[in-house]
């Protein structure tokens, strides 16, 4: 029996919810109902009105995606282009669509803009694929299945979508496309995962997906699980309709509901499969549908049953004779329950489930054909090339695998980051690292950045724990041991050193049953180190890092005996697996304000708070309104502003209740008052509060990241460079200032330096010009990546966090564009239109065009000025920025200006100014200007610790490059006048031969016979032979010696930046020989000019010709 208290609320109260919000909040467009811009494909919805905030001027600071990718995410879906199979799509299960153009080896996300990630079923149309239908909501419905909002097409290979409806369905598992009419298709739906509705079952569209009828119905209970398309009969289908529910505590598949129906008519009417006509008798689960193209007459159905089977019809599907019916033929059915036929071969069959298998009989017998220890296991979605069968693509818990022989080799495909984190944790390591524990994927520990080139590879990710990874946490004395926890409260306390990991779970009580939860609580104490806090449905600490235990609490859960099935749990077939543990405690956090104050929250809705290391205990949850009772609580913020303080986040989703529930006290838990505002959409999942701006808060929900400037008064979803996923947890780094962000579907992700959030509200938004204090930049070295070089395109690289100090300012005005493309254009069109102008109009007269620049000229207007100086005033460094409106970040690489660079090839582009040295460590004033504006600002540089230098150090080390690149730009002026003489030595020869045109005509005269001819040859030739001195031309053939001036000048400022020490004797000998080559080839090129060229340029005087005016020798500084 299910208690009436967790029943779902009742529909009308959720569509009322989602409508309140839709009208109050254009960016929290509920699923189905999307702006009409969105429908047509083209840009996000608008931002939402005050109190929140635009949120494209939070671009500027947009978070680095780290990874990983080795550790990826589970696939639900997978489709390619049957004409061109290199065009691929994968649907992450909570982590969008993603589309590869070269057969899986590169990737690139093409759904982050929609308003939900989770992706059930993927369809491309076979007479034109750039027409592609996603179907949101994963089909697999495990405890951390993820929602959808109905189904989208997109008509130009996932570039825009469109929103087609059927946003009631909660999750799509399979879509079938008629393959000559495009307007037609078919859609299995499996509806709530939580709770019962009438929007499910099997859907038909006959006009692209305007409307859609409901065609095979059976009741609230039973939803459509696969529908599948006889292969050239496009009129006879098959579909199969699965009764199940998911409770937090239970799990049933099976009921009357469920079963096979065959169509011979598009799906207009459908008649049941029954046990006369060869299936199992009694009640059904879910059926997983296999059809043969080569054989239309063949049909596979894999069919749940208390004695579950491996189906075959001969007959089109009249009739069934079970093929395998050993115990494992169908071993997770819900989870799992795939079954796939070779496109050429109807014996060949695919089993899609632990491992993927396959038979060779007609599913007499299977062999394992992928297996675990070359490709991740738990196995969704597989997709075979109907023209080379040996062609697949498998999707899994760990990602997707590529074969191209049938599956006996696979390659994993290793840069797409769709880890399911739960947790994360970081320590105070330089760079820190970041723990985290995913869904089916273990613990692992890894940099939030890396001092090497490259970026933040996979293989720097090392694993901590295993089994489903849940909270990691690192020893805060020592980052190489820590504790990993995973499925049902087993914990481990692992050590990188040895490679231990020693199991730490307490024991239970003599006569007393420990519940765990999935994913329990587990804490460290912010005043002791050593002291450890696991949730079962009490709270046990270990003072000695879990070697023993004590239990400090009474049972803090309902401990309601009717919600303790898990051991029961899984319906036709039992699936014990720890998910449906509950009355557990899911949520421990210990106040870093006062000693022995810790909250616990459960998943059953219970709150408590002991204020002496729990000795006694206060309930709380009766003093939070408005949140329906024995909702889950998945995470607590303990404020480090006061020990009274506190934010709690309530999660019912576990009853089809999206509602996102957010509350603050500062009384300890007396009273509460909500934070959530109407621009908020999706349920609530982690909260975090800056440790230095008290009114800086931080969201996560299931459908994105939020923040508030204003203590939770409004909130502003951050779109700009962050995707729609479901946010599991957040932290702030306490020294580095970083946000990082934990996603069920898209790894980690990075926000650097968030201090110019802080104080800084919706009026300072609004700010014309502000230039935020810089943050200490440390200088060290990046060496070259492990392992070698030139990957290509298959190895991921997480985003790295830029080397140098990063400059952060805000800026606003009606010239600056705004960083969103999208958005830029839509501002841009809009004020054409306000002003009545046309798109071709011109924006500004020739009238006034002698006025500065800066006034007239869009682009120039939204051009920044930065200069670093010395603390003598002198410029080191000049930085042009494109300002955009908001908030914008540049990152000072720590280097001067280059010295002069000889002349390229191809011409530099205008303001190209590359970076020169390293500059010594101290303090450099920053000044920024913009649009006649200027702020000011000062920037510390703090030396590499292992540099070992003194004042005195620095100070020769710096003076030496100087001298070396005073020596090169003499060099370069060198060179630059070799040129400029050339040139005026053409235009000479070309006004010569203008002027003799007519007898060289006649050939009267050769042009060697020309006046001043031979002198300009031998002036000419002195020039080339000093210019090789210096640096071997631009039009140089073959390798050359490093012979010149120019090579030896680089090699000697590479001697001296090669190291943070001192110059050696060597290298200083090396500047010395340089300085007297440089001096020697001078000497003779001043020489050359001022006779050579003198004598020739007096000889065109002479013929009133004028040749570049006379020039200062060229000296050594």
């Amino acid at each position: 029996m299910i208690s009436s208290e967790l029943r779902p609320h009742a529909e009308s109260n959720l569509r009322r919810r989602f409508v309140v919000g839709l009208t109050l909040c254009a960016l929290a467009s509920l699923p189905g109902a999307l702006s009409a811009a969105s429908r047509a494909g083209s840009a996000r919805p608008p931002v939402p009105p005050a109190p929140g905030f635009d949120a494209d001027l939070l671009a500027g600071l947009a978070p680095r995606s780290i990874g990983p990718a080795g550790m990826s995410g589970r696939v639900a879906a997978i489709a390619a282009v049957e004409s061109n199979p290199d065009i691929v799509y994968v649907g992450a299960a909570t982590g969008g669509v993603w589309k590869s153009l070269d057969g899986g080896i590169s990737w690139k996300p093409v759904f982050d803009d929609q308003p939900v990630a989770a992706i059930g079923a993927i369809a491309i149309d076979r007479r034109n694929p750039a027409i592609v239908w996603v179907g949101t909501g994963e089909g697999n419905v495990r405890n951390s299945a993820s929602v959808g909002n109905g189904i989208y097409r997109s008509a130009d290979g996932g570039e825009t979508w469109t929103h087609l409806g059927l946003e009631g369905t909660e999750r799509i598992h399979r879509i079938v496309l008629h393959p000559d009419d495009p307007d037609v298709a078919w859609v299995a739906a499996l509806g709530r995962e939580w709770g019962e509705n009438p929007e499910r079952g099997i859907f038909k569209t006959t006009d692209g997906g305007k409307s859609f009828r409901k065609v095979l119905y059976v009741d609230e209970k039973t939803g459509g699980a696969d529908v599948a398309m006889v292969e050239g009969s496009p009129n006879r289908l098959f579909a199969s309709m699965w009764q199940y529910r998911r409770w937090p505590y239970y799990f049933e598949s099976g009921g009357p509901g469920s079963g096979l129906y065959s169509s011979l008519d598009g799906g207009e009417t459908w008649k049941r499969v029954e046990v006369e006509d060869g299936l199992p008798e009694g009640e059904l689960g879910r059926i997983g549908l296999g059809l043969s193209r080569s054989n239309p007459e063949v049909v596979y159905a894999m069919v749940e049953a208390k004695k579950s089977a491996l189906l075959r019809s001969d007959d089109g599907g009249r009739t069934f004779r079970t093929m395998n019916a050993e115990p494992n033929v169908n071993p997770r059915p819900f989870y799992f329950g795939e079954i796939r036929v070779d496109p050429r071969d109807p014996d060949r069959v695919y089993s899609v489930d632990f491992t993927v298998r396959v038979s060779s009989d007609a599913g007499k017998s299977f062999s394992t054909l992928i297996r675990w220890d070359e490709i991740h296991g738990d196995h969704h979605a597989l997709w075979i090339d109907p023209a080379n069968p040996k062609h697949l693509i498998a999707g899994n818990d760990g990602g997707v695998a590529v074969s191209h022989d049938g599956g006996k080799t696979n390659r994993f495909v290793s840069n797409l980051p769709l880890a399911q984190f739960y947790h994360v944790a970081y320590d105070m390591d330089r760079p820190y690292n970041l723990y985290g524990g995913l869904q089916d994927n273990g613990s692992w520990r890894g940099p939030s950045s890396v001092r090497q080139g490259g970026g933040i590879r996979n293989h720097f990710w090392k694993v901590v724990g295993g089994g489903d990874g849940f909270e990691t946490l690192p020893d805060p004395t020592d980052s190489l041991q820590g504790y990993a926890l995973w499925q049902g409260g087993n914990l481990s306390r692992w050590n990188w050193r040895t490679g231990e990991s020693k199991e730490i779970k307490p024991a239970p009580p003599a006569g007393t049953a420990l519940r765990f939860n999935w994913n329990a609580g587990l804490a460290l104490d912010p005043f002791d180190p050593r002291t450890v806090y696991l949730g079962s449905q009490f709270l046990h600490r270990s003072t000695d890092r879990g070697e023993t235990w004590s239990i400090v609490s009474p049972d803090l859960t309902s401990n309601e005996p009717e919600w303790q099935k898990a051991g029961e749990s899984g319906g036709l077939t039992r699936d014990a697996s720890n998910a449906e543990n509950y009355t557990t405690i899911v949520t421990i956090e210990p106040s870093k304000r006062e000693r022995g104050l810790i909250w616990v929250g459960t998943d059953d809705g219970r709150l408590h708070l002991t204020r002496d290391g729990g000795a006694t205990w206060a309930s709380l949850e009766a003093n939070v309104q408005g949140v329906p009772a024995n909702t889950w609580i998945p995470a607590i913020e303990a404020s480090t502003h006061a020990a009274g303080t506190a934010f709690a986040v309530f999660d019912n989703h576990r009853r089809s209740d999206w509602t996102p529930y957010v509350y603050r006290t500062d009384d300890f838990g007396k009273s509460w008052r909500s934070l959530a505002t109407p621009q908020l959409r999706g349920y609530a999942l982690a909260i975090v509060q800056d440790p230095v701006d008290p009114e800086l808060l931080f969201l996560g929900t299931e459908f994105g990241l939020w923040v508030s400037l204003d203590g939770g008064k409004g909130w502003t979803r951050w779109s700009s460079g962050f995707p729609t996923v479901s946010v599991m947890d957040l932290a702030i780094h306490p020294r580095e200032n970083d946000l990082i962000v934990a996603t069920h579907g898209r790894a980690l992700w990075v926000v650097d330096d968030i201090t110019p959030l802080r104080g800084l509200g919706a009026k300072g938004l609004a700010e014309k010009l502000r230039l935020f204090p810089v943050a200490e930049a440390g200088q060290y070295w990046q060496p070259a990546e492990d392992g070698g070089f030139g990957f290509g395109a298959t190895e991921f690289r997480g985003a790295n966090r830029p080397y140098g100090a990063a400059i952060t300012f805000l800026a606003n005005g009606d010239e600056l564009p705004i960083a969103e493309p999208e958005r830029e254009r839509g501002r841009l069109i809009a004020k054409r239109e306000r002003e009545g102008t046309k798109a071709s109009a011109t924006a500004s007269t020739e009238k006034g065009a002698s006025a500065d620049k800066a006034e007239t000229d869009p682009k120039e207007s939204a051009k920044a000025t930065l200069e670093i100086r010395d603390t003598a005033g002198n410029r080191v460094r000049r930085l042009k920025v494109d300002a955009k409106r908001g908030l914008n970040r540049v990152y000072w690489d720590l280097s001067r200006d280059a010295f002069k660079r000889p002349p390229t090839a191809t011409p530099e582009e205008p303001g190209f100014n590359p970076s020169g040295p390293q500059v010594p460590p101290g303090r450099y004033e920053v000044v920024l200007t913009l649009a006649g504006e200027e702020r000011r600002g000062y920037v510390n540089v703090l030396a590499d610790p292992s540099s070992g230098n003194n004042a005195e150090d620095w100070q020769a080390r710096w003076q030496a490059i100087l001298e070396a690149g005073r020596l090169n730009d003499a060099a370069v002026s060198a060179i630059e006048r070799i040129a400029a003489t050339r040139r005026d030595l053409d235009a000479v020869a070309e006004r010569i031969r203008t002027a003799n045109a007519e007898a060289l005509r006649d050939e009267t005269v050769k042009e060697a016979e020309l006046p001043l001819a031979a002198e300009a040859k031998a002036v000419r030739e002195g020039l080339e032979k000093l210019e090789t001195r210096f640096w071997w031309p631009l039009d140089t053939v073959g390798i050359t010696p490093d012979i010149d001036i120019l090579s030896r000048l680089a090699y000697v400022r590479g001697y001296l930046g090669s190291s943070w020490s001192r110059p050696n004797p060597t290298h200083l000998e090396y500047l010395r020989q340089a300085r007297q080559q440089l001096e020697t080839a001078l000497t003779d090129l001043n020489a050359f000019y001022a006779k050579e060229v003198e004598t020739y340029r007096a000889a065109l005087a002479a013929q009133k010709v004028e040749l570049v005016p006379a020039a200062a020798p060229i000296s050594v500084p």
